[in-house]
């Protein structure tokens, strides 16, 4: 009898050795692309019937050449890397792991909202530049601030919980979710026009590309900062350059960027009302685990089962094993 075949496309900042172990006790043939390019997956994966993604596109044309596959299992909440019109046409499975760094998330956000509001990005340039003066900055008091939550899933509700005690008001807006405890609903561009800090939790879609251009970054009030650990293509980062350059916005922490790592010569590393973490929100050793682990779990319990746990796309019925 013929062993399911997974492969992986690539690895990013994790250690896939779990995963591995899990899909070769469920008798899984676990191969490695050589690398992300569309070329070493066709020759990893021509018999395979699940790839396990980094950040490895899957679209169209790499899925008409691997007509075998059945499951398609990200390594991230997001899943903008997957044609998913492709594999609702194909019957094939899309899934995420939506659940594996939630804290993590979360928490990074907050720290990024706390240190804008308390300017420490910039008093620490100032320190180390020479010049020790803690007035040259828009310093906040806390319970005078008004937070936007822009996305209440997992991690923006999580979010949530964490800023409220802190802050004065908190605000939010999802096209999906309509009431959430101690959060006052408002409106997108209500919510933009009344917030000290915005910060993003959306997935990556067609309808939220670009959501955050320049009408409505303009919206936002006068010396607003804003945070985003979600995804680079919510934003219109050049309007966003623009409105750090004239003042409007006082600061940004971004995780995310469109192009990452950035080019040495992009405006926003040199800004200096910027702060940048190296798309490192959702790590620590317990959410490494996590991804591996889910993400294989998806795939092993299709292949058993006939279903997976978090399912984005519903593919094909597959009768249980």
């Amino acid at each position: 009898m013929r062993k399911p075949v997974a492969v992986y496309t690539d690895v990013v900042d994790t250690d896939p050795a779990p995963g591995v172990k899990l899909l070769e006790e469920a008798g899984f043939t676990v191969r490695f692309a050589a690398s992300p390019a569309p070329a070493d997956i066709v020759a990893a994966a021509a018999d395979a019937d699940a790839l396990l993604l980094g950040y490895a596109e899957v679209d169209r044309p790499l899925l008409e050449a691997l007509p075998a596959v059945r499951i398609v299992a990200t390594q991230s909440v997001g899943y903008d890397m997957v044609d998913l019109d492709a594999c609702r046409e194909r019957g094939i499975w899309v899934t995420n792991v939506p659940s594996a760094a939630t804290e993590e998330v979360a928490s990074h956000a907050l720290a990024m909202t706390l240190a804008l509001l308390r300017g420490l990005p910039y008093l620490d340039r100032d320190v180390r530049a020479g010049i020790w003066d803690g007035t040259r900055h828009d310093l906040r008091r806390l319970s005078e601030v008004t937070v936007g939550v822009v996305g209440l899933g997992r991690i923006g509700r999580r979010y949530a919980e964490y800023v409220r005690p802190l802050v004065g008001r908190v605000v939010g807006y999802d096209p999906a979710v309509t009431a959430m405890h101690g959060v006052q609903w408002l409106a997108l561009d209500e919510l933009l026009a009344c917030s000290d800090v915005v910060s993003l939790h959306l997935p990556l879609t067609a309808q939220t590309r670009g959501l955050l251009d320049a009408r409505r970054l303009g919206l936002m009030r006068e010396g607003a900062s804003l945070v985003n650990v979600s995804r680079a293509g919510l934003i219109d980062h050049r309007a966003l350059v623009r409105c750090l350059d004239e003042g409007r916005l006082s600061g940004a922490a971004l995780d995310v960027l469109p192009q990452e790592p950035p080019e040495p010569g992009d405006p926003i590393l040199a800004h200096p009302r910027v702060l940048l973490t190296p798309h490192a929100a959702y790590l620590s050793a317990a959410s490494s685990r996590d991804y591996v682990l889910q993400q294989a779990e998806n795939v092993v319990l299709w292949h058993a089962r006939g279903r997976p746990v978090s399912v984005v796309v519903e593919g094909r019925p597959m009768a249980p094993r």
